[in-house]
């Protein structure tokens, strides 16, 4: 069963911009909650120039309060694994953004990575924390991932979303579809996410035994346009809906 996890590095961005607590990162993570969210996803970096590190605390209460997921995403500097070991969030994403980078646009290499990741996956495993490795579609090492020890690949869906609607979608679709099933077929649990949308989501969840999808910048424009309780509700009849029409997985 799919479910959604609201990014809300957008929101934060907001609040710094103004040096106060305004908008309020906890009171529009509750209402998300309230509106049916399924977790929270927080992103910070080294610079928090949108999220903090004071955040991850902060939003693991509010999660915990409703009996939802916090997903702490972020490369595993020494900083960042001393917040999210000491927090202990339902799941950690790892991601290898550089400081200075403006979103996340790559996947981690598995083979070139492999000694650095080891050791944090383990930390996370030993605190109790679920794992979760940023991936390209077409890494051809995908299926290391459970070898490392990590729980779940989230899929990088930037060039699913780039190429929708266009005579490349099918293509590009079909090996999401293929990067679905090597990942299942080693025993990782599958998240996708970045540029996901009320648009396009329909047609990815097309896909199955997609665990979790976290969607943040277009939710939020979304909710600019239409309002949040209007774009929640869009989100949730896409789900429940894929959920409807998909087979019964046989893996």
């Amino acid at each position: 069963m799919t479910k959604l996890s609201v990014n809300i590095n957008k929101i934060a961005l907001l609040r710094n911009s103004r040096g106060r607590n305004y908008p309020d990162v906890c009171a529009f993570a509750e209402r998300c909650l309230q509106l049916g969210a399924d977790g929270i996803t927080l992103h910070p970096r080294p610079d928090q120039r949108h999220a903090r590190y004071s955040d991850v605390t902060e939003l693991l209460a509010v999660t915990a309060a409703h009996g939802r997921e916090l997903n702490v995403e972020g490369n595993p500097t020494a900083e960042f694994l001393d917040v999210v070991l000491r927090a202990r969030p339902a799941q950690c994403t790892l991601v290898p953004d550089s400081p200075d980078q403006l979103t996340s646009d790559h996947g981690w290499d598995l083979v070139r990575d492999a000694a650095a990741l080891r050791p944090v996956l383990a930390r996370l495993r030993d605190a109790g924390i679920r794992s979760s490795l940023f991936i390209d579609v077409e890494n051809p090492h995908l299926a290391q991932a459970r070898e490392l020890g990590a729980d779940r690949v989230e899929l990088y869906t930037e060039p699913f979303a780039e190429t929708f609607g266009s005579e490349r979608s099918p293509a590009v679709l079909a090996a999401f579809r293929r990067a679905v099933g090597r990942a299942t077929d080693a025993g990782l649990g599958v998240n996708a996410g970045h540029d996901l949308n009320l648009d396009n989501l329909a047609d990815f969840l097309t896909l199955p035994d997609i665990l979790e999808v976290s969607i943040g910048h277009a939710l939020i424009v979304e909710s600019i346009d239409m309002g949040l309780p209007a774009v929640l509700a869009g989100y949730a009849a896409i789900i429940a809906a894929a959920r409807a029409a998909a087979p019964a997985s046989g893996r």
